[in-house]
């Protein structure tokens, strides 16, 4: 009888006493890069921007905008070939010291999905050049905050096309194996947190 008491009070307790209020984060980076590696050439300047929640915990969720200009650079034949991609990604991130405090830092990793889109204008031999597919992208990076809200960001990530295996049978499952193109990319940036 006297374990049942406890416990009734133990959790009436709980429920009385206030819960600590979750933190979460919105992080916004505007930042410039350079893809390279794979199936480029070369390096070529990129530049984007990100938007990550932070859950109260080490888990969360992003949408990042890329743009690389310079994809594939101008030939006799062609002009530039631009690449845009916009992908929706999973974070862990495991923070690293008090959030209110100077100093902190996240370490995180991240994968995710989405569009990946390459054009170009018309050249002069041929017509316009124009290709939306699927991609995956995974890597890492690190927050670094220099108070509450301001900081910066850097990350490395691996994307890869991906193909629909049944777009020519005819069948109307979506089946998507890995494409041909891959690369990486680094890119750092202010870091906005609210």
């Amino acid at each position: 009888m006297k374990f049942r008491f406890a416990a009734a009070a133990l959790l009436a307790a709980f429920l009385v006493l206030p819960a600590a209020p979750a933190r979460a984060d919105i992080v916004l980076t505007p930042y410039v890069g350079s893809l390279f590696g794979g199936d480029l050439s070369g390096n070529t300047a990129a530049f984007g921007g990100s938007a990550a929640f932070m859950g109260g915990g080490i888990f969360g969720a992003e949408f990042g905008f890329n743009y690389a200009p310079e994809f594939v650079k101008a030939s006799v034949n062609n002009d530039d070939i631009a690449q845009m991609s916009l992908m929706g990604n999973l974070i862990v991130g495991i923070p690293i010291g008090d959030s209110d405090q100077p100093g902190h830092l996240r370490p995180y990793v991240t994968g995710g999905a989405g569009l990946f889109r390459v054009s170009s204008s018309e050249s002069q031999f041929f017509n316009r050049v124009s290709s939306n597919d699927f991609a995956l992208n995974f890597g890492g990076g690190v927050m670094a905050f220099f108070n509450e809200h301001v900081g910066i960001r850097t990350d490395v990530r691996y994307f890869r096309t991906l193909t629909d295996s049944d777009s020519e049978s005819g069948i109307d499952d979506i089946n998507f194996n890995l494409g041909d193109l891959n690369f990486w990319k680094w890119d750092v940036g202010a870091a906005f947190k609210f």
